[in-house]
């Protein structure tokens, strides 16, 4: 069998080895410096793996498959990148080069000026709304920008949440993913789509031009999407991936529900903390709303919050994650 049949190439099972590494190193919010200490590795070799500059190795996948308690996940990946190798020895082809990934152009520099997030549960499902003030401190024009999507409806039950997505994925139609800059639609482009892991460029372009944000210029991007919360579940993570000035986030949930708010930090250095400020909340127009926010947020910081329905405590094992 080979790729022609539905099987991956090796640079395919490489990308989705690389990609459930990513996605299981994400839920359980282990920054890659950190993983790396754990795994007993170079300080750079993760971010060589989950980049595809470095294949995977059956020691490396063994320790990952253990420290992240992944249900098996990363070890089916590896089990398919090495079943790709074997179809590529038999039948002789030679892999295909790749080229070194390089998320922006050579020369530009993003800061996030503000990162706002509005996450709204009407009972059944929730809906997403990113707000981000991109400034361009480099030399070169940006014309793309990453963001990550990735969920994990059983965080405690990795391979009953495997499992779980293996049969219900995470699917673009429900997604229903939209952007827009400086009141221009915005297209996408899918980086990596897996069950329950997606990446996605939102790229300064749309069918009547391209705008692309220039060294010095700032501008407003907004993306949104929904999840079902059969899905996606009762918290929410922020993971600082860019220099970032102002972080903010608000959670809307039905107030007949009695939700309760909570919430902890991680960092390069420390392990989850309780946040230093407590979640201020309103009633309004028959929704409880939660506010948090945060100035000058540490790089690769990462600050969760949790909740769960007083009114509704049958659906407590629920959980998920968005970026």
């Amino acid at each position: 069998m080979d790729a022609r049949d539905g099987a991956p190439t090796v640079e395919q099972a490489a990308e989705a080895f690389a990609a459930e590494v990513a996605h299981w190193r994400e839920v359980r919010g282990l920054p890659k410096r950190e993983l790396v200490h754990r795994m007993g590795f170079d300080p750079s070799y993760v971010s060589h793996v989950e980049s595809g500059r470095h294949k995977p190795t059956e020691d490396f996948a063994r320790r990952a498959e253990e420290i992240l308690n992944a249900g098996k996940g990363i070890r089916r990946r590896w089990l398919d990148y090495e079943g790709a190798k074997s179809r590529m020895t038999a039948s002789a082809v030679p892999p295909s080069p790749r080229r070194p990934e390089q998320p922006y152009a050579t020369g530009s520099a993003i800061i996030v000026a503000h990162d706002g997030a509005h996450l709204d549960y009407d009972g059944s499902r929730y809906r997403l709304t990113m707000r981000r003030l991109l400034r361009n401190t480099g030399s070169e024009p940006i014309t793309r920008y990453l963001i990550r999507i990735s969920v994990d409806r059983y965080p405690g039950e990795p391979e009953r949440s495997n499992a779980h997505y293996r049969e219900h994925p995470l699917t673009w139609d429900e997604l229903a993913l939209t952007a827009t800059c400086r009141g221009e639609a915005m297209r996408w482009q899918a980086k990596r789509d897996r069950d329950a892991f997606k990446e996605v460029w939102l790229l300064f372009e749309n069918d009547h031009g391209r705008f692309p944000l220039y060294p010095g210029e700032e501008v407003w991007i907004e993306y949104a999407y929904s999840v079902s919360d059969e899905k996606w579940g009762r918290w929410f993570q922020r993971a600082v991936r860019l220099p970032t000035e102002h972080l903010e986030v608000e959670l809307a949930f039905p107030a007949d529900l009695d939700p309760a708010v909570w919430g902890t930090e991680t960092s390069m250095t420390a392990e989850a903390a309780p946040l230093r400020t407590a979640p201020i909340r309103r009633d309004e127009d028959g929704k409880r709303v939660f506010s948090w926010s945060t100035s000058t947020p540490a790089l690769h910081a990462r600050y969760r919050l949790e909740w769960r329905f007083r009114a509704r405590p049958e659906r407590d094992t629920s959980q998920g994650e968005f970026r």
